[in-house]
């Protein structure tokens, strides 16, 4: 089973349409990749079509290097830290990995730990380090064995560029992190090229600059459950938004679904959840924060996403539970474009 292409639907299929429909004055340049085991795509308008085409290139070859780099489970500098630390050793990193872990750990204290890359053992364990992915199970002693030892990128400790982990089972997967640091990256690079007006999509972690020719962006919200967009919205400059979704890399056995966001404090896949969408104004760390924030959410459950969101200062917040009912705070849902029919919203003040 492909975790891929038809999986993170956010937004892109109805994204595309959108904006070429909307977009044939300016010339626009577009271009998409593969990249961090999804698709992203970037789009630029301006007068100018070589700046544009130079401009994205340089965005996608910092998405290259960031996913090469930091790699989870092939050859990286990412998975030499891994190594070290499974060998109890101290192990010299770059400064801009340190920043990562400083970083991550600060969301990780936010969140008590629901948002965790320490935990790529457990990612592993569930077959979730993979271009493919196999329905089989963990066996329940393994994820006992896990949950007694439970490390934490709380685990690690940081002297300046050199890094010690106190528990041997740490290892590093930003997978869950390293989308939204991308987005951030691109927007800086575009702006510092003289790009005002982009979209950059990356797997549905999407962060809108300017404007197209003078109206917002307008990017989809994927249902999770159906083959369309549940709702839309529009961007302001500098805004991201991101989702977490059951639909977007899973597993069956015996009709069970078995999706990649695992509560670490059970050990297991989370079940009473769909999709949760933030979505965060502009800032230095929005893109961060639209990848980052959407995973403890997701992983908080009925009885503690809102307390979550307040933790983690978003107040923009979509939730499809389980049985598809959908939640939805009073500032996002005054945004929100519903397609079709309207869905029955639970609006929360």
């Amino acid at each position: 089973m492909r975790p891929g292409l038809g999986r993170f639907r956010f937004g892109l299929y109805a994204l595309v349409a959108l904006l070429l429909a909307a977009c044939g004055r300016t010339p626009l340049q577009e271009q998409q990749a593969y990249v961090f085991g999804t698709r992203v795509e970037v789009i630029v308008v301006g007068d100018d079509p070589e700046q544009g085409r130079q401009t994205i290139a340089a965005v996608l070859r910092e998405f290259d290097r960031l996913h090469r780099h930091y790699h989870a489970w092939q050859p990286s500098e990412l998975s030499d830290l891994n190594s070290a630390i499974h060998a109890g050793r101290p192990q010299q990193v770059t400064p801009e990995l340190a920043n990562f872990i400083r970083e991550a750990q600060e969301l990780g204290q936010q969140s008590d730990y629901l948002f965790d890359p320490g935990i790529g053992s457990l990612i592993q364990l569930w077959g979730f380090q993979a271009d493919e992915f196999k329905a089989e199970l963990p066996w329940e002693s393994d994820i006992a064995d896990w949950l007694l030892s439970r490390p934490s990128i709380a685990d690690i400790a940081i002297d300046g560029t050199t890094l010690r982990s106190r528990n041997r089972n740490v290892a590093l997967d930003f997978g869950g992190y390293l989308k939204g640091v991308a987005l951030d990256r691109a927007a800086a690079i575009l702006r510092d090229m003289g790009i005002r007006n982009a979209l950059i999509n990356i797997g549905g972690n999407v962060m809108a600059l300017g404007s197209k020719e003078g109206r917002k962006w307008r990017v989809g919200i994927q249902h999770p459950r159906q083959a369309g967009p549940l709702a839309t919205v529009t961007l302001d400059d500098g805004e991201a938004i991101g989702t977490s979704g059951d639909y977007q890399r899973f597993f069956e056995v015996d009709g069970q679904r078995y999706a990649h966001l695992l509560d670490p404090r059970t050990g297991y896949p989370v079940r009473h959840t769909q999709a949760v969408t933030v979505l965060i104004p502009a800032g230095t760390r929005a893109g961060t924060l639209s990848d980052a924030a959407s995973k403890p959410i997701f992983i908080a459950g009925p009885d503690g996403w809102r307390d979550m969101a307040r933790r983690l200062a978003v107040g923009l917040v979509l939730r499809v539970d389980a049985d598809g009912r959908i939640f939805a705070s009073e500032a996002l849902h005054k945004r929100l474009e519903y397609l079709g029919k309207s869905p029955e919203v639970v609006v929360i003040q």
